[in-house]
């Protein structure tokens, strides 16, 4: 752990600079261009301001500020979140960590689920303590998302609706069928429900899979919702699903088209 040192006049002037530029994260390219310098001197610099424990650093060339009320460097991330902007947008932040944001979840979990259009090669990267869970979609599966700040950062979370369609699509992103299935009835029970937006976010996914999975527990949980089924009925094709990929199915629901395990039914 890095204690804060004194810097001199420039070295503060130019810290300043590189700050007021930067949105809370530092890269060594960043810093390049505003301080007007090679990239090699650039980098020494961010190094020797961490080493003065004025920056904290999150990865190879890439630094966050270190609170002027921290006594040490080895700060724990405020934001998270903010680090997934910077690294992989276009993205939007999905799965069990949207359902904790909108209250759809009382479950705890220590990962962060990003969901990108870019290709990173670490799925599960870990930044300063912080779990991250990284999943690719095609451009077009950007809808259904809400702008949220965090701190000067304006970025993209799912809405309550696309939390469950994604959940629906790959209940992994949910922590497996069951959890998804908690977020579901808190979702039927809150101000978000909305059957028609559901189904239209569904048929965006173009995966069929979504809608024998809806189907079925629309069905269970939910049956007077004629429409919707109606819908989840029609949008039935071909071949057959698991009702979790993860889990052993033993059972078909021929009318869902859909592989449960022998204890859901």
């Amino acid at each position: 752990m890095n204690k804060l040192s004194g810097i001199g006049k420039k070295e503060r002037r130019q810290l300043s600079e590189v700050l007021r530029q930067t949105k809370g994260i530092i890269s060594v390219s960043e810093a390049t261009d505003i301080l007007k310098t090679d990239r090699s001197n650039a980098a020494k610099m961010l190094a020797r301001w961490t080493e003065k424990g004025w920056l904290s650093r999150l990865r190879r060339g890439l630094y966050v500020a270190v609170p002027l009320e921290s006594r040490i460097a080895d700060i724990p991330l405020e934001e998270p979140w903010i680090i997934a902007e910077y690294l992989y947008s276009p993205c939007y932040i999905g799965g069990w960590t949207a359902a904790e944001y909108w209250g759809l979840t009382e479950q705890i979990f220590m990962t962060i689920v990003v969901l990108t259009t870019t290709k990173p090669r670490d799925r599960t990267p870990k930044i300063k303590n912080i779990k991250y869970e990284i999943r690719t979609i095609p451009k077009r599966a950007m809808f259904g998302l809400k702008p949220v700040w965090k701190g000067e950062v304006k970025m993209l979370v799912s809405d309550p609706t696309r939390t469950l369609i994604d959940m629906l699509n790959d209940p992994a992103l949910g922590g497996g069928i069951r959890p998804t299935v908690d977020v579901l009835g808190s979702y039927i029970n809150s101000k978000y429900k909305d059957m028609k937006l559901m189904i239209n976010y569904a048929k965006e996914m173009r995966n069929g899979a979504v809608f024998k999975r809806l189907g079925f527990l629309i069905e269970k949980m939910l049956p007077t919702e004629k429409e919707a089924l109606f819908e989840c009925q029609k949008a039935i094709t071909k071949g057959n699903a698991k009702l979790d990929p993860n889990l052993p199915a033993d059972r078909l629901i021929t009318r869902w088209r859909l592989w449960i395990p022998k204890n859901w039914s």
